[in-house]
């Protein structure tokens, strides 16, 4: 059987292109060919590759090319607006197509009103991205419920690992927080600290998309998180890092008009609030229950894996 993932070479590729080989499937990697795996794995060599670009093409022209590698499963990693959705969806009717996974996001909850939030909750996204994520779940919903149409919706945590910068403490991704805390300065939170944030090794995310294709039958139509048994708070984090490196945490807080103040950066600070403003808690009972997801990193393991990477890369002077 023939797998296509789109916009394998990244995060999720990574792990999730060499678990599709050992299963036994003919491995297609579409990408724009500008990034390579951030682990080294064989299996990679039994990989075919080809150079398209989603952006670059004229209207249709990517979905027509991906229908025509005739695939049985294809992974869409990199769909971000309905419309693209509607066309891929067009473009793989009638063909042999046994699974479409869709890559949604955790974005698509915005303000959870339980938690652990259940992937059935109401959608109440805060911004753009979870808006177009959580348009693209529902039709690609409805389009299973009215046509058959074979999908699956996987819903990712903040994506972490070896390889690239992660969410830092203040729930952005400057690099100079990890900086100071390694130097043994001190750090200043937002509010007290208490809000929470959900990193999930890419590793993780690859097993809930490769789970879901080995339970084919429970997987179809549905929604599944893929994030880490638990959340962590900010303060958690912050005290976490600062023991990691050896130092005495130095934490301080400031009401968010006053942290917005501090920070001075209008990117870092609107990213810090579209995080902490969701604070999300997501449950993975379902996924246990269907497709027997089960996480193998915990939060923190992956925050100090990821954080490592970055120390080794010299993103992070020790």
């Amino acid at each position: 059987m023939k797998a296509v993932v789109i916009g394998g070479s990244g995060h999720i590729g990574t792990y999730l292109i060499p678990k599709l080989v050992w299963a036994g499937y003919s491995v297609v990697n579409v990408s724009r060919g500008i990034s390579k795996p951030y682990a080294l794995d064989l299996t990679w060599n039994e990989v075919e590759n080809v150079t398209l670009d989603r952006t670059g093409e004229a209207p249709g022209d990517f979905e027509r090319k991906i229908a025509a590698l005739r695939a049985d499963i294809v992974v869409d990693l990199i769909n971000f607006d309905v419309e693209s959705t509607r066309g891929m969806a067009g473009a793989l009717a009638g063909t042999n197509l046994s699974h479409y996974l869709f890559c949604s996001s955790i974005w698509v909850h915005g303000t959870a009103t339980v938690l652990p939030a259940p992937e059935d909750l109401p959608r109440h996204p805060l911004c753009a991205y979870g808006k177009a994520k959580a348009e693209c779940e529902a039709y690609l919903h409805h389009l299973f419920r009215t046509n058959g149409f074979p999908e699956t919706c996987i819903l990712p945590g903040h994506i972490s690992g070896p390889g690239w910068n992660i969410i830092n403490p203040t729930g952005n991704i400057d690099p100079g927080i990890f900086q100071r805390i390694a130097d043994g300065a001190e750090i200043m939170l937002p509010n007290l600290g208490m809000e929470t944030l959900n990193h999930v090794h890419a590793d993780d995310v690859a097993q809930a998309f490769i789970n879901a294709i080995r339970h084919r039958g429970q997987a179809l139509g549905e929604s599944f998180h893929a994030v880490s048994e638990q959340s962590i708070t900010l303060l958690g984090y912050a005290n976490a890092m600062y023991r990691w490196f050896g130092k005495e945490p130095k934490v301080s807080f400031l009401p968010w008009d006053a942290w917005r103040k501090y920070t001075d950066d209008e990117e870092l600070s609107d990213s810090t609030y579209f995080h902490i403003a969701r604070s999300g808690y997501y449950s993975i009972e379902k996924g246990k229950r269907l497709i027997e997801y089960y996480p193998r990193h915990t939060v923190l393991e992956t925050i100090l894996e990821s954080v490592a990477s970055m120390a080794e890369r010299k993103i992070i002077t020790l």
